[in-house]
């Protein structure tokens, strides 16, 4: 079994790379083609994966961000990012995992619910984040957001690291237990 480590490979001179991982094609795509819209600094580069493990034999770079979306409409995606969890180094989760939940606004139309994916994300100690990516005008903030998020990620943020960005990212108004 393969599993996914941070340190892997060298990081690229001034490259930052995210990995989207979740079981809608289309809905990756467009994010992704969003994300390379943004004015970036750095060299992004976005990679796409309906699970992991990915395949071995695959010459890739670095990664420096990991995002698991999870389509609040569909068990499937929720199962198939569960299963992929499983190929992720336990390192990676110190502020290089993120969580993005879509579909957030039709919350009439959900098969997940919200708590079952903040519980997920918490158990990791990962952000989350709620959007709705299947409309145009939540799409391109997102994009804009997780740019940033992967540019802290990658080390081209002065003074900001990725452990940070976690605590940056906690949400106050709903703190869990053990944070009380």
């Amino acid at each position: 079994m393969s599993v996914l480590r941070p340190l892997d490979k060298q990081p690229g001179l001034n490259t930052a790379t995210i990995l989207l991982v979740g079981a809608e094609d289309a809905l990756l795509q467009q994010l992704a083609d969003s994300m390379l819209k943004e004015d970036c600094a750095s060299e992004l580069k976005v990679h796409l994966a309906r699970s992991l493990p990915l395949p071995s034999n695959v010459n890739r770079p670095r990664i420096d961000l990991i995002m698991f979306v999870v389509n609040l409409h569909s068990k499937y995606s929720l199962r198939n990012v569960e299963e992929s969890l499983r190929h992720v180094d336990a390192t990676f989760f110190l502020g290089k995992v993120g969580f993005l939940a879509t579909g957030a606004g039709r919350e009439s139309h959900c098969s997940v619910h919200r708590n079952t994916v903040v519980r997920l994300a918490r158990t990791y100690r990962s952000p989350l984040l709620f959007c709705d990516l299947e409309v145009d005008g939540f799409r391109a903030p997102v994009a804009q957001r997780l740019v940033r998020m992967l540019q802290i990620c990658a080390g081209h943020v002065p003074g900001v690291s990725a452990l940070n960005l976690l605590s940056l990212l906690r949400s106050s108004e709903n703190p869990a237990l053990e944070d009380l």
